[in-house]
Formats: C-alpha cells, structure tokens, sequence
C-alpha cells in the first residue's frame, strides 16, 4: 500500500503554527483553528516535537481529543527530545534562529539514536494525548540545521532512527516512516541505501511554485521510481506566497519578493489566486501524495480547500513558463 493510500485525502494541516511559530497565538485561536481544519474535511494533522518546543503537539492533542481516534491519520517526528529543563540562554537553531521563540522554553536535545526515537514517540504520545501514531517523520537531518554536521547526524539516524521506525512498522505499531526535512540532499542519501526503505519524504519548501528546480533534478523521478511518495510541506514557500513575508523561515529577500509579485501580476491577470495556484502546482507531480500549509487562523483554512477546487486556465500556467517561473520538467495541472 503506498502513503497516497494511507493519507485521507490530498490536503493535511501541517501545525507548525501551534507551537507559536513566529508570534504568539492565543489559545483560543489555536484551537478553533484546528477545529476549522476538521470542519473543512481535513483528517490528516502533522506535528513535531520541535515546534514550541511540545507546544503544537499538546495544542493538537487538546483539539483532537473530542474525536474518534480511527477518523484521522496523525504524524509527528522524532530527532529532537523535549526535556523538562528551562532552557536559559538563546537557542541556536541554524538558519531557523527565532521561528520558535514564542513557544516553550523547555530544553531540547538533538538526538537520532534508537533510544532517544522510543522515547520521542513515547513523549508525543503523552503530548498528544493519543494512543498510537500513523506516521513518523525523522526531522531535519540537513544541512540547514547541522552545517557541516550533518551527515553525523543522519548516520546516527541511519543506524537508530531508521531501524527503529523500520521495526515498529513492520510490528504494526505505525503505518509508515520517512525523512520530515527542508533539503533534498537526506532525501537523496536515502533512496541510495538498500538497507533503508522509507514510505515517504515529507518535504518542506523544496517542491513550491516558487523553489521546485533542485528537487526536480535530484529528487522527483528518483523516488516515484522507488515507490516513496512526497508530502509537501510549506507549499506557500514559509507563507510568502500567502501574503506574508517570510521565505525559508527568514524575511525573504528584495530578488524573491521580486520573484512572488511576478508571479502575482500574471495570477491577477489570468484572475486566478496564488494560494490555488501553489497548492495545485504542488499537487501535479505524481509522486506527490499530499500538501500540508499551516494556519494559524481559522479563516485561513476555507481559503485552502477553496483553493484546491478552483478552477485555473492552463494559459495561466503557459504564461508562467513563458516568463521562466516554472520549469519546464514541471508537471502542470491538468
């Protein structure tokens, strides 16, 4: 059975924006948020240990809680243990520094070893008030939070996480494993392994309307032909192409912001929304299974269901390879 099969549908709610990413959200809000989602008809929810620092998860455990276990897949990652520790200087999290400053202050250690993934999971599962998991996401072993570093770190997930989260699917206990990261270099690495037989990537940010040219080149055709499928997360590009104005979790630059109003100024004349158009361009590779934006507003999440079905002439499409937006190697909507 491939990821497609095991996901209920092409849209998920990825819940970065419950750990506080980026501002503060009330409680409240975080939770009519997520009841939005389920509202709107979106039963697959993904979290991690990493944003807030356990704050998303116990968020998204609280709001699931009032639901049937069996009418949602639910995925978090592990590489990263939550400690009950306060953490008592700046975090230095790469080229991700300040994303979570609103969340919890609790410690983290970065760690992929077996033991540490048990009890990741077993963590997750108290945060998350549930009782088993569907999929597991090892996260970020790239070089965007390890420099240098990271190969270490994705060798001592290679001989922990990996046979770990191997095992537990082979046991039943989780329905299927992958990489939860930003770059497609670990992705790469992986499909390389023959010990090593992920179901899926979830990748963040690098198959967008907006940056798709790399995992295109290295990454695409190379897992549709292993059977591994793709969920994408971040399609707005780290919400640029949502109106707001961050790209790759930064203030993105003056030659981006140029990039997003080209893109824009050809959406606005062929009267099509930019959210319709990076969901759905997301959506048109075949090796990808789902899309995951996040929200931190409820009102957010009927613009994203409006946006899959929206209708998008493929002169829209035409025209943005005509100005070089998109690649060529691209599959387009049909």
């Amino acid at each position: 059975m491939s990821l497609k099969d095991k996901l209920p549908g092409q849209l998920g709610f990825g819940t970065a924006p419950l750990g506080n990413m980026f501002r503060a959200i009330p409680e409240d809000e975080a939770q009519a948020t997520v009841e939005a989602a389920w509202n709107a008809g979106v039963r697959y929810f993904d979290t991690a240990p990493f944003y807030g620092s356990g704050l998303s998860e116990i968020r998204l455990g609280h709001a699931l809680s009032q639901y049937n276990r069996d009418d949602f897949v639910l995925s978090t990652k592990v590489g990263r243990v939550i400690l009950d520790e306060i953490e008592d200087s700046a975090r230095d999290l790469g080229e991700k520094s300040g994303v979570f400053e609103h969340g919890r202050p609790n410690k983290m250690l970065n760690d992929y070893s077996a033991d540490a993934t048990l009890r990741s999971i077993e963590d997750s599962l108290t945060r998350l008030n549930t009782d088993r998991l569907d999929i597991v996401w090892i996260h970020d072993i790239a070089q965007d939070f390890y420099g240098d570093q990271w190969l270490e770190y994705f060798n001592q997930a290679r001989t922990g996480a990996f046979k770990v989260l191997t095992r537990l699917r082979e046991e039943g206990v989780i329905k299927a494993w992958g990489l939860g990261v930003n770059r497609v270099e670990p992705c790469e690495l992986t499909l390389d392994l023959t010990e090593a037989q992920p179901d899926g990537f979830l990748l963040a940010g690098r198959y967008t309307l907006l940056d798709h040219d790399r995992a295109l080149q290295r990454l695409m055709d190379a897992a549709l032909a292993q059977n591994v499928e793709i969920v994408v997360g971040g399609p707005y590009s780290s919400g640029i192409l949502a109106g707001g104005a961050h790209f790759e979790y930064q203030q993105a630059s003056p030659a981006i912001i140029r990039k997003v109003e080209q893109i824009r100024a050809i959406a606005q004349a062929f009267g099509v929304s930019v959210k319709a158009a990076a969901l759905q361009f997301s959506l048109a590779h075949p090796a990808v299974a789902a899309v995951i934006p996040g929200a931190s507003r409820p009102g957010r999440i009927a613009e994203d269901v409006a946006a899959l079905s929206e209708t998008i002439p493929a002169a829209f499409w035409q025209a943005l390879r005509e100005a070089r937006l998109i690649s060529d190697r691209a599959p387009l909507p049909l």
